[in-house]
């Protein structure tokens, strides 16, 4: 048997690295040092503070209830399917002062749609983020933070700039307390960095968000007594494409 029968054609070879490539950028380590501002990296006095899968009104509004007394404004990136259902609470998180972003329509892998599968998604989670909020969003951030070639393609015709982390609290996790949240975020933390957390459980373990919203004060309160000011990407210093 020919060993050139397994090797990829070189046309297919050529289009796997445009599709995948980007998916490198889900290593926090490697996005941050090569691509800071993907991964977020703003103002050194600020740290934008971002929450991803809502809407949902089970727990975003205790999130909503919790920054306003906090006096902290954040980002959130909605999923459109979310959004289109419950548009009402989408509304609410615009209102309150907070910046909306894209998170698709539907949190699925990049890696497993194409093209023409992964501008419809992108599109579709826009346009229900707009209806709902009567705001255009800026950013997109891909679930689970996975990019490719054709998600970065789609962000750029809509007019979105694809938007990571820095730091994450992993409190998806089973097991995730709010000591846990806290302590993982503060780990990769510095001015100028951006915190993922998640103010809802539809794609995470049944609950975990309320290990989150016990930690957001304890997070908040520590990066105040760093000198640091906390708030959405919008006030981060990030430039947009």
């Amino acid at each position: 048997m020919s060993p050139g029968r397994w090797l990829v054609p070189a046309g297919l070879g050529a289009g796997l690295a445009w599709h995948g490539l980007p998916a490198l950028t889900s290593m926090g380590p490697l996005r941050t040092r090569l691509a800071p501002a993907l991964a977020g990296a703003g103002d050194p006095g600020h740290v934008a503070l971002t929450f991803d899968d809502g809407p949902h009104p089970a727990s975003t509004p205790r999130f909503l209830a919790e920054l306003d007394r906090l006096g902290v404004r954040a980002t959130f990136f909605l999923t459109g399917r979310w959004a289109a259902r419950v548009p009402g609470l989408a509304a609410e998180v615009a209102a309150a002062g907070h910046e909306v972003a894209v998170h698709g329509y539907d949190h699925r892998c990049l890696l497993l749609r194409g093209p023409r599968a992964t501008y419809d998604d992108v599109a579709r989670g826009r346009d229900a983020v707009t209806h709902a909020t009567g705001v255009v969003p800026r950013w997109y951030r891909p679930p689970y933070g996975v990019l490719t070639g054709a998600g970065l393609t789609a962000a750029a015709r809509l007019g979105l700039t694809p938007m990571l982390w820095t730091a994450w609290g992993r409190d998806w996790e089973y097991g995730a307390s709010p000591e846990s949240v806290h302590r993982t975020v503060l780990a990769d933390l510095s001015g100028g960095g951006t915190v993922l957390l998640h103010d809802s459980d539809v794609t995470s373990t049944p609950d975990s968000w309320r290990a989150t919203l016990a930690a957001v004060p304890v997070i908040v309160q520590t990066l105040r007594e760093r000198g640091l000011r906390v708030g959405p990407l919008a006030a981060h210093g990030v430039p947009r494409r």
